[in-house]
């Protein structure tokens, strides 16, 4: 009787150590297992993972007088304001590049630039030019941060540089730049306002 019952724990104990050593398998479900993530073989194990969203910690401004945070409100206004019209251009001329270097000829190359010019002429005449001054020269400045390159030089390459310097002729008499570039240091509270923005996040990232 009692070897009967050394027998029966010594198998229990072999199969309770035969189930220790097995190696654990993610890609086999259990009755409760409802999350379905990626795996990576590693060492011949299945290492499951999962990637997170992006996390971006801001600090909170502290602003010295009601004028400061008036001035801020302002701004931020102002950038919400032109925004959407700085990320239109980066796609759309984006666009116009893949469109560019697929083209046959010469002829298709300016059928494709009219077209682009169109558009952005009509835009021009119905939303662009109803905005300020102070709004202008904002969004060329988040053209460069968008495109990498001036509002001057797209003109530039467009239509070429007499034309370019008549348009930079009449931005410098409006008291605006089309050569101005776009320093993330020195725009800071700009850089900021875009980096909090819902819409940056959802349509340009």
């Amino acid at each position: 009787m009692k070897f009967f019952g050394f027998l029966c724990f010594f198998s229990i104990s072999l199969s309770l150590i035969a189930q220790g050593q097995e190696k654990y398998d993610p890609s086999i479900k259990g009755a409760k297992d409802t999350i379905r993530v990626a795996l990576t073989r590693v060492d011949d194990q299945l290492i499951p993972w999962a990637s997170l969203p992006e996390v971006v910690i801001t600090d909170t401004r502290i602003f010295k007088s009601p004028e400061q945070i008036a001035a801020y409100n302002r701004l931020k206004y102002n950038v919400y304001k032109v925004l959407p019209y700085a990320v239109y251009a980066r796609s759309r001329y984006a666009q116009l590049q893949k469109d560019l270097a697929t083209a046959k000829n010469r002829k298709e190359e300016r059928m494709l630039a009219k077209a682009f010019e169109k558009e952005v002429k009509d835009m021009f005449n119905r939303e662009i030019k109803q905005l300020t001054i102070t709004q202008g020269g904002i969004l060329i400045k988040l053209i460069d941060r968008e495109l990498g390159t001036s509002s001057y030089d797209i003109l530039k390459e467009m239509k070429g540089g007499f034309t370019a310097f008549l348009y930079q002729s009449v931005a410098r008499v409006f008291g605006n730049n089309l050569k101005n570039k776009y320093d993330s240091q020195e725009d800071r509270d700009i850089e900021a306002i875009i980096q909090s923005s819902p819409y940056y996040r959802y349509y340009a990232l």
